[in-house]
């Protein structure tokens, strides 16, 4: 059997080369603030795995993806262990686009601090006195570049985007460009819709593309799972302040907190058992709502 190394590692995800594809595995590690935590939470890859199966096959009608099984038993015999299972996606390799498309449907994060100031999302003039979590009249798009591990990612307009891909795709920058623009937000319509039957906001969330072997566009990376977006409970959403979500902002919190007592060490940042329990809950009830399944 070909033992395999992973080639590249993430905080969170392992890269695997298996010739002409490669291994995506989400883990169960942690990271908050940038720093892996010393915990695993259980099932955690595994919801991130099978959250991005389940969009990439509800999204195949606007624009293809790089998927091709999250089953081990199609994957080379090494992958056919019980630490692989349930969190592997085997998928097509691609050439990356070097833009982060971000789409935004409300107004939060880094987005509301912007508007305070001057009533702006990165350089996009919104409507005057929108609130905090307030939905946008249309969801809005907000490149970024990809930067370097080390450096930070950096807020670029839908024209610089068109410089920032010529440089890297002479001749194909405004096209390209465009239909990174047209994909986000089609993609985005069509899952905050779903989403939101289900009961969850989809409030941002980022998308990566790249280009397979015909120099087509292809959906990469993972999709709206709970590390790439901002999902909010529905039910108890309500415009003028910050809003309960689905995802590790629960870890955060207890982190910075007085009950953590190394709060200002990060380096041995540990959750409670409760702590990482309550953090996973959440991860699977977003799944358990979208998709109507129980992991």
């Amino acid at each position: 059997m070909t033992e395999y190394k992973p080639f590249k590692e993430g905080k969170v995800r392992e890269i695997y080369d298996v010739g002409d594809a490669l291994i995506l595995v989400a883990t169960d590690r942690i990271s908050c603030f940038d720093y892996i935590l010393k915990n695993e939470i259980t099932k955690k890859g595994t919801v991130l795995t099978q959250m991005s199966k389940f969009w990439f096959d509800y999204t195949s009608d606007i624009v293809p993806n790089h998927m091709i099984t999250t089953d081990v038993k199609e994957m080379p015999e090494f992958f056919n262990q019980a630490r692989f299972e349930g969190k592997s996606m085997m998928v097509k390799k691609l050439t990356m686009l070097p833009v982060e498309c971000i789409v935004r449907g409300y107004i939060t994060g880094s987005g509301w601090k912007s508007y305070k100031k001057d009533g702006t999302v990165c350089g996009i003039i919104l409507p005057e006195g929108l609130k905090e979590s307030d939905k946008l009249p249309e969801p809005i798009y907000t490149p970024s570049t990809k930067a370097e591990i080390g450096d930070h990612d950096e807020n670029i307009s839908f024209e610089q985007s068109i410089v920032h891909l010529e440089k890297a795709f002479p001749g194909k920058g405004e096209e390209y460009a465009t239909k990174l623009r047209d994909y986000t937000i089609a993609l985005y319509k069509k899952c905050a819709d779903y989403a939101l039957g289900k009961g969850i906001i989809i409030a941002d969330t980022k998308f990566e593309f790249g280009l397979n072997e015909n120099g087509e566009i292809v959906l990469g990376d993972e999709m709206l799972t709970p590390d790439s977006s901002r999902f909010w409970p529905a039910d108890v959403y309500e415009p003028g302040k910050s809003q309960p979500s689905f995802d590790k902002q629960f870890a955060r919190d207890w982190l910075k907190s007085d009950a953590n007592e190394n709060k200002e060490e990060p380096e041995k940042w540990f959750l409670p058992a409760d702590i990482a329990e309550k953090t996973i809950n959440k991860y699977l009830e977003a799944y358990e709502m979208l998709t109507g399944k129980e992991l």
